[in-house]
């Protein structure tokens, strides 16, 4: 994985604030290198060893609700590259109650199924798919939907230099997320004003300390988290 040239970034991406942490990562391209080698290779790894539990999810799925097995939605990667996120399905369709792109851990929309593999992160499986494509990377800021990417202060578009990542600090720290959310009055208001500025300072406090060591550290303590 190499920086493009920053003149050719998106223009609300080329300010001061965002060039900071671009010349942070300029110094770390060994790094960047390690980080896509081993997201090909272990990617590769994962969907092999781990296909005969997706077809079972997959047939879970299925058979819990109406609807495709498969929940994509577009989302905003590396220089704001919009892409399409495949997940399993976890949630009902057809349902217009509610528009939110937040869910809270009370959503109706939940189905019984989608619980559990929220709770165990197994619904974020196929996203292996999005790491081969160079997409995603194992860690890295979550992908936004790009209407909450609109609302970036200039330093926060520094989060999109790197890849969109299955799993990072910010996961870890709010994997609470839908119960927090839980309590708001406003889901999405809420998400906005509150909790994305908290995150994103997670995330740029993740690309000023990167190195590949790092990123393998984040990986084990994710597991450790989903298994406690």
């Amino acid at each position: 994985m190499l920086l493009p040239e920053f003149s050719s970034l998106p223009s609300e991406m080329q300010n001061d604030e965002v060039k900071v942490y671009y010349e942070l990562l300029e110094k770390k391209k060994a790094d960047l290198f390690f980080k896509r080698f081993f997201d090909i290779i272990f990617a590769s790894i994962l969907i092999v060893v781990l296909a005969i539990p997706m077809a079972v999810v997959a047939i879970l799925v299925k058979t819990d609700s109406e609807g495709p097995v498969f929940f994509r939605q577009q989302r905003v990667t590396a220089g704001g590259k919009v892409f399409r996120i495949f997940k399993f399905r976890t949630m009902t369709v057809n349902d217009n109650s509610k528009n939110s792109q937040v869910t809270s851990g009370s959503d109706s929309r939940i189905t019984k199924v989608g619980h559990k593999l929220r709770k165990l992160r197994l619904d974020e499986m196929p996203q292996l798919f999005n790491v081969i494509t160079g997409d995603m990377t194992f860690v890295g800021t979550r992908p936004e939907v790009e209407r909450f990417v609109e609302k970036y202060t200039p330093e926060m578009y520094a989060t999109l230099l790197m890849p969109a990542g299955i799993t990072s600090m910010t996961s870890i720290e709010f994997r609470n997320e839908e119960e927090i959310l839980e309590k708001a009055d406003d889901v999405e208001k809420a998400y906005i004003e509150e909790v994305l500025p908290q995150k994103m300072k997670i995330n740029l406090n993740y690309i000023e300390k990167f190195n590949f060591f790092y990123d393998l550290y984040v990986m084990l303590l994710t597991v450790i988290k989903v298994v406690s």
